[in-house]
């Protein structure tokens, strides 16, 4: 039985740690080659590190990256081009939390820093990463971390929220430029993954900011949006362009919360009021 991604290779954003690490691994035991990008060197070695321990080690590489820079994009897309003589799938995932805050508060430069990496990041894969499967001529993948902060108010900060809006609204666009190419163009939007972003070491502290917030009673983990890229990458997903993949226990399909949210059918006390109370925790859907 052949691997879902046999022969291809893909470049993942954030590869060091969270869902982009889980995505890596993932994306290796699938027959991929695989570029992972990263400011932080040292979690990035520790991706390397268990890709080499699965096997994996002659089959990945890693750089260093900005991705808000264009230039790094340019030489990330190069070293895969170089190192493995294709691309096949960009998954632009690599992210912040960014500025906190009311937008009376927020300064330029936190809301620009934060519209860099979530946003720009993403156009610039899509530039490159685009361009290079183009040029080829077999197709693609290009895939992008929205968030479902991105889909309503009170789910994110202000910038993080607005930003991720961007990316499903960019999503939508170059799904229809690339379409001619037959290169998808697709964004996973995740609810509560408890990543090393969100800063809840302990599983049960994560159920706990998620109580009341998502139907689902389980919290989400970084190998479920692995697993949604692994489909979006895959030769599966070949009719699916500019849509959104939500991977958020429900979050999304429990709406604005007029009424009051039940567990087991058992009432709990109060409405719920999103990202707000004692519990509340910014960014946490990616």
């Amino acid at each position: 039985m052949s691997q879902r991604l046999e022969g291809k290779v893909a470049i993942i954003t954030g590869g060091a740690s969270g869902m982009g690490r889980a995505s890596a691994l993932a994306f290796l035991d699938q027959g991929a080659r695989v570029v992972i990008a990263d400011l932080n060197a040292q979690t990035a070695q520790e991706s390397l590190d268990l890709a080499g321990q699965r096997g994996h080690g002659k089959s990945i590489r890693f750089l260093r990256t900005d991705v808000s820079q264009e230039k790094d994009i340019v030489a990330l897309v190069a070293l895969a081009l170089h190192a493995f003589g294709r691309l096949d799938c960009l998954f632009s995932n690599a992210g912040l939390s960014g500025a906190q805050g009311p937008c009376t508060e927020t300064s330029v430069e936190d809301w620009d820093r934060t519209f860099a990496v979530l946003l720009r990041s993403v156009f610039l894969g899509i530039k490159h990463g685009g361009r290079a499967m183009q040029e080829q001529g077999s197709g693609g993948s290009i895939i992008n971390t929205a968030s479902t902060a991105g889909l309503n108010g009170g789910s994110g900060p202000n910038a993080y929220s607005a930003a991720k809006a961007g990316v499903l609204n960019l999503t939508q666009n170059a799904a229809i430029e690339l379409a001619p190419a037959r290169i998808r163009v697709n964004a996973i939007a995740p609810g509560g993954i408890n990543t090393p972003m969100i800063g809840v070491a302990n599983p049960q502290d994560m159920h706990r900011v998620l109580r009341g917030r998502q139907p689902w009673p389980d919290v989400g983990l970084s190998e479920d949006i692995a697993n949604a890229a692994l489909f979006l990458a895959s030769d599966e997903s070949r009719f699916c362009t500019g849509s959104t993949m939500l991977v958020d226990g429900g979050l999304m399909a429990w709406g604005p919360g007029l009424y009051p949210r039940t567990s087991a059918n058992r009432p709990q006390r109060g409405f719920y009021a999103g990202n707000t109370g004692a519990d509340a925790q910014p960014g946490i859907e990616s």
